[in-house]
């Protein structure tokens, strides 16, 4: 049983609503789940992402080709987000105006856990490629 379902069944042996409200919040969340079983099945052909992978093959030097292979579970970004919600307000401060002295003009504020599966979502569609001579950079999802 999922949980919405539980909750509506809890509202009403609490009397909170009528057996009849709760026949119709039963339907409605029958009807949204068989709808949403369809957008589903569309993104079926397109799995989420589970890594963020980074790829870098730079010029020689003296031991070799430079050569970086970065895998990124997903969930450590999920994590990191939830944990970055944590930071007080005056550390994220602190952050925020040592990133800008960097150059990077990023607001730690603005990461929220709720908005993180929009941006794993984006993520998806994600591909970068550098190619600068004997340099080569790829950022993408798999």
């Amino acid at each position: 049983m999922n949980e919405h379902r539980r909750e509506i069944l809890d509202m009403l042996a609490t009397g909170k609503i009528t057996s009849d409200e709760a026949d119709r919040l039963l339907a409605a969340l029958d009807k949204g789940q068989s709808l949403g079983a369809v957008p589903a099945a569309d993104t079926s052909s397109k799995p989420r992402p589970k890594y963020l992978r980074v790829l870098v093959e730079a010029e020689e030097d003296k031991d070799g080709p430079v050569k970086v292979n970065v895998r990124v579970p997903m969930q450590l970004l999920r994590a990191g987000v939830r944990l970055a919600s944590l930071i007080p307000a005056q550390a994220r401060d602190h952050v925020n105006e040592a990133l800008h002295e960097k150059g990077m003009v990023f607001d730690l504020n603005q990461i929220k856990p709720e908005n993180l599966e929009e941006l794993v979502e984006q993520l998806n569609d994600l591909t970068v490629h550098v190619d600068g001579g004997k340099n080569k950079v790829r950022v993408f999802c798999e």
